[in-house]
């Protein structure tokens, strides 16, 4: 599929603000298009009548000049465990099923409807955002948008999130992201995933993985639309326009140690291109070493914030219904229960020593880059075997879970050109440095546009 097949955010909201579009007429598209493919594999939940209402009360509320913004009427999806009022949140699995409905959306979902997005449905994911891979035995497992034949990988967890905004099922949907998790499938699909600084949106409605790594994003087919989406998420009740950055004299630091290692060709070609493609623009490209990193396997030895902190929210639904999880996702989540406080607080003390010796290091550029993932989609059957599976889940997960564990923002473009293997550049920076990194962000796209 070439990048970039379907309308972005502002193109659709070009088109129904001069009424060459109608809300109805996107939505019939979008649900066309859910309908067949991969689409009931994207879906655990699919909202037709409720967003068909929805596009038929901004068309009229467009008609007489009382649309609540220029985005009413554009259809979006959510990842399943945000919550809506009266639905389930269910988060990929099956244990949740007798639980009570939400009593109220979430807050990052309530901004979205205020300005008058309209909500297509609820997108699969790996079974309680905990596995990079986006396999999930209970909905299924939507195929990567590369070489459908084989059937690739996702990505994961906010796999249909992923495949969904890279085959026009919606404008974008929001995600999470614990480790990777907008990043791996935006990568694995050759779209946009962004990953906020964790602190700049909410989680109130959210359910959790780690309170302490969670981050709410966008994934969606360009920078522009993962800022749109942001501004809202965020807070803001418009979306100021990026500000154009001139690549040439800005400082980039190449990071090599881990993030390069077991890098396949499919990977390393279109990288290697972006890189030459950045120095011509006159970008200053400075290798950099944080050996700090080579702390991480360690420190996460036991399971990690994600282990311990998954576990305190899981210990009771484990309890009563832990049979209906999937084994594997039961398997990581019951690692934190053998995790002593102890562990848990030296966890958190190797965080932030690792943030304040690398945050000096790399304070003088004005990104970090590096691959967001190492290697092509792998074969969903290549993941059947559970030593395989964890290998390439850790293998997905390594570079992008660097910026949640820093408390930074980072972002995934595709780099690769029609005709390769989808292939992820990472920028990431500072963290609350969100907005300077999405104008940095959209200046590298269109330097990488084919």
């Amino acid at each position: 599929m070439p990048r970039h097949a379907f309308p972005t955010i502002a193109e659709a909201a070009e088109a129904l603000e001069a009424g060459t579009i109608t809300s109805a007429a996107l939505v019939e598209e979008a649900l066309a298009r859910m309908a067949e493919g991969e689409g009931p594999r994207v879906f655990t939940a699919i909202h037709a009548k409720a967003a068909r209402d929805a596009a038929l009360a901004m068309d009229q509320l467009r008609l007489v000049g009382r649309a609540p913004s220029r985005f009413a009427g554009i259809p979006i999806t959510i990842k399943d465990l945000f919550d809506e009022t009266g639905v389930v949140t269910k988060a990929g699995s099956v244990a949740r099923d007798g639980s009570a409905p939400a009593t109220a959306n979430a807050v990052v979902v309530d901004r979205l409807l205020r300005q008058g997005f309209v909500v297509l449905g609820r997108t699969n994911m790996s079974e309680f955002a905990f596995s990079g891979l986006g396999v999930n035995p209970h909905y299924g497992t939507p195929k990567s948008v590369w070489d459908r034949q084989t059937g690739r990988l996702p990505g994961g967890s906010s796999s249909g999130a992923g495949v969904a905004a890279a085959e026009g099922m919606g404008f974008g949907g929001l995600g999470t992201d614990t480790g990777g998790s907008c990043r791996i499938p935006a990568a694995l699909n050759g779209i946009v995933g962004f990953k906020p600084t964790a602190r700049r949106v909410t989680d109130e409605g959210v359910l959790p993985l780690s309170f302490s790594l969670d981050s709410v994003g966008p994934l969606a087919r360009s920078v522009a639309c993962c800022h749109t989406l942001d501004a809202f998420i965020s807070g803001q009740e418009s979306v100021a326009p990026l500000p154009e950055v001139n690549l040439s004299g800005l400082r980039f630091a190449v990071l090599h140690n881990i993030v390069e290692d077991g890098m396949e060709g499919e990977v390393a070609r279109p990288y290697a291109r972006a890189l030459a493609l950045l120095e011509q623009a006159g970008v200053k490209l400075v290798d950099l070493a944080l050996p700090e990193l080579n702390r991480l396997p360690q420190v996460n030895a036991k399971g990690g914030l994600t282990a311990a902190e998954s576990f305190a929210w899981h210990k009771e639904l484990i309890a009563s219904d832990g049979p209906r999880y999937d084994p594997l996702i039961l398997k990581r989540i019951a690692r934190g229960e053998h995790m002593s406080a102890a562990d848990y607080l030296d966890v958190l003390k190797a965080r932030r020593e690792i943030i304040a010796a690398v945050a000096p290091r790399t304070a003088p550029f004005d990104a970090v880059i590096c691959p967001t993932v190492p290697v092509a989609p792998p074969a969903i059957a290549a993941v059947a075997e559970e030593s395989e599976y964890n290998r390439i889940n850790l293998l997905l997960l390594r570079n992008t879970a660097i910026g949640n564990f820093l408390d930074r923002c980072a972002i995934s473009l595709p780099c690769h050109i029609p005709g390769e293997a989808p292939a992820g550049l990472m920028l990431m920076s500072e963290a609350m440095g969100d907005q300077r990194l999405l104008a940095i962000a959209a200046a590298v796209e269109k330097l990488l546009e084919p």
